[in-house]
């Protein structure tokens, strides 16, 4: 059989074909790798260059390889965050003909971390915490759309700075099923699995003396499903007020907002004696404050980013004048917006030199540069300004932290 690429973009096949199809690749030379640490897999994985992009390539049988691609390419179209399914490579032969198992390459998610990579050196529970928060948005959006992970575990999930907390990416699609809508038992079981996968990894951490002493594997296993319990609660219960309190169901739309949802669609119904009044949030989107800094200004990224960047423009846009030059009408706040990534945004992230950035992007490093002026101010008891907190976050701060921002990458 001749070599096939299925691939999602067209220029990717022509780059694809460079790489040594005709090695297993377990034996690929070194010349065509990238060194990034990997996480646990049961396939052999490793990181290419192809072009200008770093891919990830994982061996796995012709069927559960082009099954995962599918799956991979739906949970993109659903907004879901997971890497993103490039190609799968079948028809491979070694020199003498000899078939080799086909691969599965996705991109490499920049700026990300495999849960064993952040253990290298002891996390303190506070972030283990944010792990597991991560980890349980992540799957209650799977739910919320449909999909059964079938293996939710740490090692198949990909961890990225998120001003503060961590945002989670699934990596490993292999086991899962896309559904109208799951049952109980369904997401029920997912949840299980995820429990077990997550306790029995802990133990294999503590075993290795890598798990802070503190730290008790059960019970943080046991932990995403309380945290799981407690969102998909919020996001998905029905409510019923008093009839003509209509703001409070304003309040509870404005709370899921807060959570970093959106309400798509919902279904109100009076009660047959007009008493009372049902509510039900019947689909609910993620990415609320991504999407509204993406409308603003054009920048796109993770939800907590987002969060932390439109309340510093708020309190800009707060000190600026709002109306147009020349006539007078209060400025639209899309161009005030555009404003302020003109004139704050890029210039302060400009600032700090490239080679000291390490691989954060722009919206973390925006956001850490805040955190820093805030402990400065805090410190002087009075505002020290941005340009000053930038300053001595680039003289006193990132020299000596430079090898924590530098992220490692995944399997």
């Amino acid at each position: 059989m001749a070599l096939q690429i299925n691939a999602t973009n067209p220029e990717h096949p022509a780059l694809l074909l460079e790489l040594p199809w005709d090695v297993p690749l377990e034996e690929w030379p070194q010349e065509y790798l990238v060194p990034l640490p990997r996480g646990i897999s049961r396939h052999v994985v490793r990181y290419a260059r192809a072009g200008d992009e770093v891919i990830a390539v994982k061996e796995l049988a012709e069927r559960p390889a082009l099954r995962e691609y599918g799956l991979l390419r739906d949970l993109d179209r659903l907004g879901i965050p997971a890497v993103d399914a490039l190609a799968v490579v079948t028809g491979r032969a070694d020199g003498a003909g000899g078939p080799l198992e086909p691969v599965l390459i996705t991109r490499h998610l920049g700026g990300s971390m495999p849960y064993r990579s952040m253990f290298e050196t002891t996390l303190r529970p506070a972030t283990m915490h944010r792990l597991m928060d991560a980890l349980a948005v992540l799957l209650v959006r799977l739910h919320l759309v449909g999909f059964a992970w079938g293996d939710c575990s740490l090692s198949n999930t990909l961890f990225r700075r998120d001003a503060g907390a961590y945002a989670a990416y699934l990596v490993d699609a292999e086991t899962g099923e896309l559904h109208p809508r799951l049952s109980d038992g369904q997401r029920g079981y997912d949840l299980d699995l995820a429990r077990v996968n997550i306790s029995g990894e802990l133990l294999d951490l503590e075993a290795s003396g890598a798990l802070h002493p503190s730290v008790d594997p059960v019970e943080f296993g046991t932990e995403i499903c309380a945290r799981y319990g407690r969102l998909w609660e919020e996001l998905t219960r029905t409510s019923v007020y008093p009839a003509g309190k209509y703001h409070y169901i304003e309040r509870r739309i404005r709370r899921l907002n807060d959570l970093g949802f959106d309400v798509a669609e919902m279904q109100i119904q009076s009660s047959s004696n007009g008493d009372t009044v049902t509510f039900v949030p019947k689909v609910v989107d993620a990415g609320h404050h991504q999407r509204q800094l993406l409308r603003l200004t054009g920048l796109d990224t993770e939800e907590n980013q987002a969060r932390r960047l439109l309340s510093d423009l708020e309190s800009w846009m707060a000190t600026q004048d709002d109306h147009a030059p020349g006539d007078g009408t209060a400025a639209r706040p899309e161009v005030l917006a555009h404003r302020w990534v003109r004139e704050v945004f890029r210039p302060t992230v400009r600032a700090v030199p490239p080679e000291l950035r390490g691989g954060v992007d722009p919206a973390e490093l925006y956001h850490q540069l805040l955190e820093h002026r805030w402990y400065l101010s805090e410190r002087a008891q009075h505002d020290i300004g941005l340009d000053t907190a930038v300053e001595d976050y680039v003289t006193t701060v990132l020299p000596k932290a430079r090898a924590t921002l530098e992220p490692t990458t995944p399997r």
